[in-house]
């Protein structure tokens, strides 16, 4: 049988013909959490609403977006500027449980530059009333 190493831990383990130094988010890193919780009030589909910051260097693991009341025809994207569905596209939330975010291949990748995340609003307006909140986990050194 055939032992595979993923590359950050392959840079750990000696034998694996890789050993050396990974960056420390991936190994030893501080899982950091960040909270928005956003009063919805008619808010429009030209508005968008900051939720998080993610510093340059930190490595997006999960979010848990979560509302009150039904968020009914209006679609809600999770990203940052150029790329507003990085981390969730644009969907109706009808029900109140939790939902997890987080698209594809948007895991496990440092992070360049920093981040602004925010909500883009679309398809229709916003509840009256209620609340939305996103939480944001992401590790770094």
């Amino acid at each position: 049988m055939t032992v595979f190493y993923a590359p950050e831990i392959a840079k750990l383990i000696a034998g694996s013909g890789t050993v050396g130094t990974p960056a420390q988010a991936f190994t030893d890193g501080t899982v950091r959490s960040q909270t928005a919780v956003v009063t919805m009030a008619s808010q429009t589909t030209s508005d968008t609403i900051v939720v998080g910051y993610l510093p340059k260097g930190s490595i997006f693991l999960f979010g848990i977006m979560n509302n009150s009341a039904t968020l009914g025809s209006s679609t809600i994207a999770v990203g940052i500027t150029g790329t507003t569905g990085k981390y969730r596209a644009a969907a109706t939330k009808t029900t109140t449980t939790p939902e997890v975010i987080g698209v594809g291949g948007n895991h496990g990748v440092a992070l360049t530059a920093a981040e602004t995340v925010f909500l883009t609003i679309g398809a229709a307006t916003m509840p009256s009333s209620g609340t939305l909140s996103i939480q944001l986990f992401y590790a770094e050194n």
